[in-house]
């Protein structure tokens, strides 16, 4: 039952993170344009994203319009358009597998002990599509904050950490903490298998101990 609930948990959370990466993927708010000293234009707010950047006017009016160029990006949304794809990918990976690991699922005849493999197989895909999201998410968020506090750089090209960003790291934590719990529940698994396993053998061997004893009182009462 406690198991059951582990892998409904589990895959929850995996669902709830690998729907957020696909959101974040696509969002356009990862850099938000930033009112800091001269820069008083309240009315317009630029988004810049990994596919896109928007402009938005009085909250009323918005404007999208794709890169041209993969080469238009800055080197770290180029990076975080490539892995933000390869974890959106290894978390759908994920939590198809998983499924298939599930006690409920009987659409392939499997032992539980594949399961069990399998359900590993899900918790580790997890966690490295976790780890892989959280790559491009922190680079981005720490470019922007050290571009903020440059002097170098110019007041109109300094950015925020927009929602795409704390979007992210939510999906992550949420990846991440179903690949643990898949991980945990075949360890789990594996100790109640081998305990189970390691209790017959022992009974075999004392019963065959006393048959070997029965056998030799019957043999000497016949002798005798």
């Amino acid at each position: 039952m406690v198991g059951g609930a582990l892998q409904i948990a589990g895959l929850l959370l995996g669902g709830i993170g690998m729907t957020g990466t696909f959101a974040v993927t696509g969002m356009p708010q990862w850099r938000v344009s930033a009112f800091i000293e001269n820069n008083i234009i309240v009315f317009e707010t630029i988004w810049e994203g990994l596919w896109m950047h928007c402009i938005r006017q009085a909250n009323i009016r918005m404007q999208c319009k794709v890169y041209d160029s993969v080469l238009a990006l800055s080197p770290d949304l180029q990076a975080s358009r490539g892995l933000m794809c390869a974890g959106s990918v290894l978390s759908f990976l994920a939590f198809v597998v998983g499924i298939i690991g599930m006690k409920c699922t009987r659409c392939v005849r499997t032992s539980w002990q594949a399961k069990g493999y399998i359900i590993l197989t899900a918790g580790l895909l997890f966690i490295l599509s976790g780890a892989v999201e959280l790559v491009p998410v922190c680079w981005v968020a720490n470019t922007i904050i050290s571009d903020f506090y440059n002097p170098t750089v110019n007041v109109a090209q300094k950015r925020e950490l927009g929602e795409a960003l704390y979007l992210g790291w939510a999906a992550a934590f949420c990846l991440l903490a179903a690949g643990a719990i898949f991980c945990c529940f075949y360890r789990c698994c594996e100790k109640t298998t081998s305990y189970g396993y390691s209790a017959p053998t022992h009974y075999s061997t004392n019963s065959q101990h006393l048959h070997r004893k029965t056998e030799r009182s019957y043999s000497k009462s016949q002798y005798v």
